[in-house]
């Protein structure tokens, strides 16, 4: 009987090539879209889903995305999440149009504060942004939504 040796690299190889090929796009589903250029989530919310049944109070928070378009200018999102058992479920969502209208190009986005959950429901954000990208500095807009969840946009006034 002839025994066969083979080196350990070449049954590396040939179990490497035995693998499924990888598709980038599978490995990258739950990632954002390439256009997405930044993303905060912060503030919170907070209602009860049916008082008459005394279900437990629905809760979230908000996120604020902005998208870069083909001419380099951004459009802002603005989703309402619902922490749920399942994980987060998006209520809402909506473009703001101040944003869209200007035709600017976002810098920045930071939320009012890093340190955690506000202790007041809503939502202050600021946006950085150009209306000319060879402007030397940047203008400042606030993102506000108070604890009726009514939204505000404007210019940061400081």
């Amino acid at each position: 009987m002839m025994r066969m040796t083979v080196p350990l690299s070449a049954l590396l190889v040939s179990a490497f090539l035995a693998l499924p090929p990888t598709d980038a796009a599978a490995e990258d589903a739950g990632l954002p879209a390439p256009e997405v250029t930044f993303v905060i989530s912060t503030g919170f919310w907070q209602e009860p889903q049916d008082d008459a049944q005394a279900v437990p109070i629905q809760r979230g928070y908000y996120k604020l995305i902005a998208l870069r378009q083909p001419d380099g200018t951004a459009q802002i999102h603005l989703q309402q999440i619902a922490s749920t058992p399942e994980g987060p479920r998006v209520l809402t969502s909506a473009e703001l149009e101040e944003f869209s209208d200007l035709r600017a190009y976002v810098t920045d986005i930071r939320p009012d504060s890093s340190s955690g959950v506000s202790s007041q429901p809503g939502l202050f954000a600021t946006v950085y942004l150009k209306t000319d990208p060879a402007a030397p500095e940047t203008e400042s807009w606030t993102v506000l939504i108070d604890d009726l969840g009514d939204v505000r946009v404007e210019r940061a006034t400081n």
